[in-house]
């Protein structure tokens, strides 16, 4: 009985339009990924733009029945927050590489589509994806013509690591020392591990925030480190922040 009461014509054409404008908003986004042979590619696009849009019409459709507190505002919030956590499983991570970021960032992308598209507003839904696409398409050979310039630690920002080995017997001696050098430099280390190095030395790494640096800097500190009493080796290196 309750279907039939709530049944009204009207809001079911309304939602039928806004559901086929976030497929279709959703699908444009998802060829796109597609394309390109990515994680999340037509139908996951697809199914997000959707399924944003369905959890929103039914908010709204809801609060017009029975009113309350949870208004399609409330509802659009865990909207978000859900393709947040369906965002984050298409995140990978090896050693100091990351991927997936901006495929997560698409479906968040296609989430607000289909969130659009599900609260009536398909002007902003279309004009939403438009401006995804864009990002994904538009911005790639910027983003390529950046990435061949010549690379200058300098000016750039990453997270650099600081190794010392040096004699077990030496060990707290020369971690304390080198922190305090690094902290000298202004180069403060953020984390301080230990790990065993051939029989009778230990392999000290320093990880410090990600930063701008001078090499020349952190030369010289590694430099006062290799003078340290009990010390073998003593370099440094550099990585993508992850």
């Amino acid at each position: 009985m309750n279907a039939i009461h709530f049944s009204n014509p009207a809001a079911l054409a309304a939602m039928f339009i806004n559901l086929t404008a976030a497929f279709l908003l959703g699908a444009l986004i998802g060829i796109e990924r597609q394309w390109r042979q990515r994680t999340a590619g037509l139908r996951t696009n697809t199914l997000v733009a959707v399924g944003a849009a369905i959890f929103v019409s039914l908010a709204a459709r809801l609060f017009e029945i029975n009113g309350g507190t949870q208004t399609t505002i409330h509802v659009v919030a865990y909207v978000v927050s859900g393709i947040g956590f369906l965002g984050a499983g298409t995140i990978m991570k090896e050693g100091a590489s990351v991927s997936g970021l901006n495929t997560a960032a698409t479906l968040w992308g296609s989430g607000a589509v289909g969130a659009c598209a599900g609260a009536g507003l398909l002007g902003e839904a279309a004009i939403a994806a438009l401006f995804v696409l864009a990002s994904n398409t538009l911005l790639r050979p910027v983003v390529n013509q950046i990435n061949r310039r010549p690379f200058h630690a300098e000016a750039s920002e990453a997270t650099y690591m600081v190794y010392v080995i040096c004699s077990r017997d030496q060990q707290s001696e020369v971690r304390e020392q080198m922190v305090q050098i690094l902290e000298n430099a202004s180069y403060p280390p953020r984390q301080v591990e230990d790990r065993p190095f051939g029989k009778e030395d230990i392999e000290i790494e320093f990880t410090l925030y990600a930063t701008a640096v001078q090499t020349e800097e952190l030369d010289e500190a590694v430099k006062k480190a290799e003078s340290l009493p009990g010390v073998v080796q003593a370099f440094w290196n550099s990585g993508d922040e992850g």
